[in-house]
């Protein structure tokens, strides 16, 4: 299927087989996707929210391995339980979004996995990511103030440029990330593991300055 310029208000593609489907600017209004095969679908400059609504499409249990969603406007959206290893997210909007029990991970063994999702330059305020395994994954300049990272691992990701909420430092696993570019204020060095992680020479200063330290140039 390769659809351009519509618009689809209250369609069900419950359990739709959609696999390697295009959609380019198109329409989504409180649309469902719960159960589909949208496997290596590409969705671009489309919009899954109409102006006003309080709540955005559902992806609830949607195989959504390898989808791409690029310039799209997710707001609300709801990928409870979704399939979502290798899914892409590229300059999208993607505020509230609840991604509780989704899965971005293969797993080989109950303690052997690894972990594939491209979310970048995007703006996660206020989504929900608890508990979730988003390791050694591009997941740089994303807006992540007010979401929710309770006990997620983000391990050996590339945060590069992203913000985050003062108060969500000690919240998620950061080590082995690249930090570089973030603002890091709030983060206290005696309660959040920092093994391995990469900054940059002017955040030392924002690590230390709490600690009365004074960081000179060479």
């Amino acid at each position: 299927m390769n659809v351009s310029g519509s618009t689809f208000t209250e369609e069900d593609f419950s359990n739709t087989d959609l696999a390697g489907s295009v959609f380019n600017q198109c329409n989504f209004y409180r649309c469902s996707f719960v159960r589909a095969d949208l496997t290596d679908a590409k969705f671009t400059n489309c919009r899954f929210i109409e102006p006003g609504d309080i709540e955005g499409c559902r992806f609830e249990y949607a195989q959504l391995k390898d989808v791409s969603f690029k310039d799209c406007d997710l707001s609300m959206a709801l990928f409870t339980g979704a399939h979502c290893l290798g899914i892409e997210f590229r300059t999208c909007n993607m505020k509230g979004c609840n991604f509780s029990r989704a899965n971005f991970c293969n797993y080989i063994t109950h303690n052997t996995y690894f972990s594939s999702a491209y979310i970048t330059g995007c703006n996660l305020s206020y989504s929900n990511f608890e508990n979730q395994r988003l390791e050694k994954c591009d997941l740089f300049e994303n807006r992540w103030n007010g979401a929710n990272l309770m006990n997620a691992s983000l391990k050996g990701s590339d945060l590069s440029r992203c913000e985050f909420s003062e108060e969500q430092w000690g919240q998620f696993v950061i080590e082995e990330c690249n930090l570089c570019h973030v603002d890091l204020t709030g983060l206290d060095l005696r309660k959040v593991k920092l093994k391995g992680v990469m900054i940059c020479d002017w955040q030392q200063e924002q690590l230390l300055e709490p600690f009365g330290l004074c960081i000179l140039p060479s």
